[in-house]
């Protein structure tokens, strides 16, 4: 008698916390992993106007997705309350990985510029005259000043590497700083759509300028 008034008494329990979970709009589903609020999107923009100068060149480029820090290589928004740390700011992030988004936006300038036969990502199998590496180095918001806005760096590496010999021809470092206005999201992500198109513009112009360099036989001598 004593174990099946136990066994009911289990059974009345279970059938509780069944309902409990699987009823909409009760409490218990408020801690479940997943059911919060989606993260804001953001996404930055390419450069569409260059120096008027910058030769047009007669090749195809590929362009290789950046390497980063693990710490960068993510969609989140990196920023840093001192030199050796790093977190991310809460409810904020990327359209894509930094990375990707970098090597995108790179893509669309280049068209943009309207100075090259073809250029494309590495996984679009483009027969290429030229590959660019690059490697991205600093992609976040600095608070090192205290009660002030952040200053937000991106640095990038470029590596030009002639075909189908596998030769870099040309290496060089663009980095650009902005202080942003204010401390509120939209602020912030302007002034990272502000420095990183900067260094969007000089790389691709320094890269035309470099493959118009060595692409170009020497004449005379």
């Amino acid at each position: 008698m004593i174990s099946q008034l136990i066994s009911r008494a289990f059974r009345a329990r279970a059938f509780s916390l069944l309902l409990l979970f699987a009823l909409p709009g009760c409490s218990g589903l408020v801690n479940l992993p997943g059911s919060g609020p989606a993260p804001d999107l953001y996404d930055l923009t390419p450069k569409s106007s260059f120096a008027p100068e910058s030769p047009a060149v007669n090749v195809q480029l590929v362009i290789e997705v950046p390497t980063a820090p693990r710490g960068l290589d993510t969609d989140r928004i990196a920023l840093r309350p001192a030199p050796t740390q790093l977190q991310y700011f809460a409810g904020s992030r990327w359209s894509d990985r930094a990375p990707k988004m970098v090597q995108t936006l790179l893509v669309e300038s280049f068209e943009n510029s309207g100075k090259i036969v073809a250029v494309g990502p590495q996984a679009v199998g483009l027969r290429s005259d030229y590959v660019l590496k690059t490697d991205l180095r600093e992609f976040q918001a600095e608070y090192f000043k205290p009660d002030t806005p952040p200053e937000i760096r991106v640095r990038l590496n470029l590596k030009l590497i002639k075909m189908p010999d596998a030769r870099i021809v040309a290496s060089q470092n663009f980095e650009r700083v902005i202080a942003a206005p204010g401390n509120n999201t939209i602020d912030i992500v302007n002034s990272f759509d502000e420095a990183l198109g900067k260094v969007l513009r000089r790389s691709v112009e320094w890269s035309l300028q470099e493959i118009d360099r060595t692409a170009t036989p020497v004449r005379g001598g």
